[in-house]
């Protein structure tokens, strides 16, 4: 006889995971189903493969405004579970946490494997029926309820469904979509998935030449027909194709949007803590006090050496000229590309570099107090699959922790 659950969850990532272990608590029969051949895959490859488990925004208001126009959808999840509950959810399962530069919290040991290791722990724990490898061929339904879900070799009948396979974010694993098709053919809109938090590709070849330059407080500004679009302070990294690094990755929703409106380029600002005189000044001065020395040898006081040889080239400055031989126009030259060093942005890097996926099941469809369907009767969604991201810096994850608690627990409820 074909055993029947309180709660069947598709996917087994973060958020699906939170809800299968909120629904056990609550006393609800989970089986919890998985296409990889173990859950968390995903969760391995955030933050570095150091697993930025969320933010010490513990302000609602302030966390969900990171959000953009949807954020507010995630009100009600985050005041039953926010980054507070969070924090005592690991350190109650003994995973210690850190917090570093721009609130980003993650465990102290550095480790992704720590976070996903607890996870399956705590399903064992709690009897929830793993089920990995899992192809699952249709979804049954009769009118506005789901009546199974039909695998390869078999079936599973449920009171209650959870969909919370992810976007379309590295596809390598297992993040193929396959949620939006199943939402889809059960009448759910979904909002065109995008790439975000994506590195971006340039036209100008001398990156190349950069690849694996970390920039530290600097200042990159968008440009779209001549007017600033967006701007951001601090850290980015050039790739052998383009940027990539925290205040690129944020900016890249932005980017993609404007990109399909016509040309599109950015500026490098290496120097934000001094205007164009004070900048002059100093180049002026390091000339005047180095100037028996070569041009190459006397910008390391300003600029990383990696750097040096495509400025000097870009400006048409002999790197062996000496400091007292380089003239105003050149010096000029040289100050405007370390406040305004141009790039022409081509395009994205895409969903297969892409951290996370804008786009998903329109909120509109989704009750934000139980993230039950308003179309199905016994389907929720939580996670990655919603129309709903953040920036960098644990907002995403903490999206999968506060959706997926309140799913499995309202979905524990209702069955």
């Amino acid at each position: 006889m074909q055993k029947k659950y309180d709660l069947a969850i598709i996917g087994a990532g973060p958020a699906g995971m939170m809800a299968a272990l909120r629904a056990s608590e609550c006393g609800a029969n989970v089986v919890l189903l998985e296409k990889n051949h173990m859950p968390g895959i995903k969760l391995l490859m955030t933050g570095k493969e150091r697993c930025n488990i969320t933010n010490v925004e513990t302000d609602p208001l302030k966390f969900t405004a990171n959000l953009g126009k949807n954020g507010k959808f995630l009100l009600g999840a985050l005041y039953h579970f926010g980054i507070n509950e969070t924090i005592d959810f690991f350190h109650k399962n003994n995973l210690k946490t850190k917090t570093e530069r721009g609130g980003r919290i993650f465990p102290e040991s550095d480790k992704s494997k720590d976070v996903q290791e607890l996870f399956l722990r705590l399903i064992k724990q709690n009897n929830i029926t793993l089920l990995t490898d899992c192809r699952i061929k249709k979804i049954s339904q009769n009118q506005n309820t789901i009546e199974k879900i039909i695998l390869e070799n078999t079936g599973i009948k449920a009171g209650n469904y959870l969909i919370s396979t992810g976007g379309l974010s590295y596809p390598l694993t297992g993040s193929t979509g396959e949620g939006y098709k199943w939402a889809r053919q059960m009448g759910h809109t979904v909002i065109k998935p995008e790439p975000a938090l994506t590195p971006v590709l340039v036209k100008e070849k001398p990156v190349k030449e950069l690849e694996g330059l970390s920039l530290k407080n600097v200042r990159i500004s968008v440009y779209q027909n001549n007017r600033k679009q967006d701007a951001r302070f601090g850290e980015a990294l050039f790739t052998g194709t383009g940027l990539s690094g925290p205040i690129i990755l944020d900016m890249s929703k932005s980017i993609g949007k404007l990109l399909a409106n016509g040309k599109t380029g950015l500026f490098i600002d290496f120097k934000p803590a001094l205007d164009f005189n004070a900048l002059d000044k100093r180049i002026l001065r390091d000339l005047e006090t180095y100037n028996n020395r070569s041009i190459k040898n006397i910008l390391p006081e300003l600029l990383p050496g990696k750097l040096i040889p495509v400025i000097l080239k870009e400006a048409k400055v002999d790197p062996d000229k000496k400091g007292h031989s380089i003239t105003k126009d050149e010096r000029k030259k040289l100050r405007s590309l370390l406040k305004q060093f141009p790039l022409t942005i081509k395009g994205l890097s895409g969903f297969k570099k892409a951290i996370i996926t804008t786009g998903g099941i329109s909120l509109k469809e989704v009750d934000p107090k139980t993230m039950r369907s308003r179309i199905i009767n016994n389907l929720y969604f939580a996670g990655e699959i919603l129309d709903l991201d953040g920036p960098t810096g644990g907002y995403n994850l903490q999206v999968c922790w506060s959706t997926g608690y309140l799913a499995g627990e309202c979905a524990a409820k209702k069955s």
